[in-house]
């Protein structure tokens, strides 16, 4: 799985070099944001007793913004500096390597890395083999609707609303099956299914909350939607997200980079990237 749909790569990239021209850092944020935390915080957790010294760590750039180029041509992102975080965390040396999406595996069995950190899905047969490190972002659905109604927007009375969906997405197929009373607007395209909230064709649109967390403040919306409702993690539908792979042969590293994770989270460190990268949350 990648990160983003090939077909909005070139948005997100838009929308977020332009946050970023605009001077959105995490000192601007809204205090009351909702920075998602997959972690116990009451648990406690050993240091591993088998600390990697190197990590070289396997990317495919293009994909804003977890990896991707500036303007200047420097790498970046969210996952950029979150593997410089987690060596950090873990006193390890790093190392990032790109390589295209579909030699990533290929590169880590010939040993040219030792983790790959973008957005491989655990649930294909060829990543079935490998060792995960626990979640460390989830990628929910959610609703917006028009700016105006998202005070009264309740997703529990969903009976004759007119929701828009992408169609042959599991958007659709999970509000077809969930929604039977709501009224499903499939339309061909994602901005198609986005927009027919500003022409009035759907009360609602339910979507890649990711993406849409990047439509919202960009000149296409021209402020006319809001997030509604809380996001949807439903298990067989949303709740897969973003882990770190390692070779089978190597459960040690991913051992330990699932401990510098949930250090991140407990010293504030992924709030911090988070409020950095994703200007409106999604959660």
């Amino acid at each position: 799985m990648r990160i983003d749909q090939p077909n909005s790569i070139r948005f997100l990239c838009a929308c977020f070099c332009l946050l970023a021209i605009m001077g959105q850092s995490a000192s601007a944020q809204d205090e009351a944001i909702r920075v998602p935390n997959f972690w116990d915080p009451k648990a406690v957790h050993d240091r591993p007793s088998t600390i990697p010294d190197k990590i070289q760590f396997l990317a495919t750039d293009g994909y804003p913004p977890f990896v991707f180029r500036d303007p200047q041509g420097r790498l970046t992102g969210f996952n950029v500096d979150l593997a410089r975080a987690l060596c950090q965390e873990l006193g390890s040396s790093c190392a990032l390597r790109i390589k295209d999406f579909d030699v990533l595996l290929p590169a880590l069995d010939e040993d040219e890395g030792d983790a790959i950190i973008s957005g491989l899905s655990r649930n294909l047969a060829s990543t079935r083999r490998l060792n995960f490190t626990e979640d460390y972002m989830k990628l929910p659905a959610r609703f917006i609707v028009a700016a105006d109604k998202a005070a009264t927007f309740d997703e529990q009375k969903l009976d004759g609303v007119k929701i828009s969906v992408e169609t042959g997405t599991r958007y659709e197929a999970f509000a077809n099956r969930f929604w039977p009373m709501a009224e499903i607007v499939s339309l061909e395209t994602e901005t198609a299914a986005r927009e027919a909230i500003i022409s009035g064709e759907a009360d609602a649109h339910f979507g890649d909350g990711l993406g849409l967390s990047f439509w919202l403040p960009s000149q296409a919306a021209d402020g006319c939607c809001k997030f509604a409702g809380g996001p949807w993690l439903e298990p067989g539908y949303f709740d897969e997200g973003l882990a770190i792979a390692t070779r089978s042969d190597d459960p040690e590293r991913a051992a330990a980079l699932t401990y510098a994770l949930r250090q991140l989270h407990q010293k504030g460190i992924f709030r911090e990237l988070y409020l950095r990268y994703f200007p409106q949350s999604f959660y």
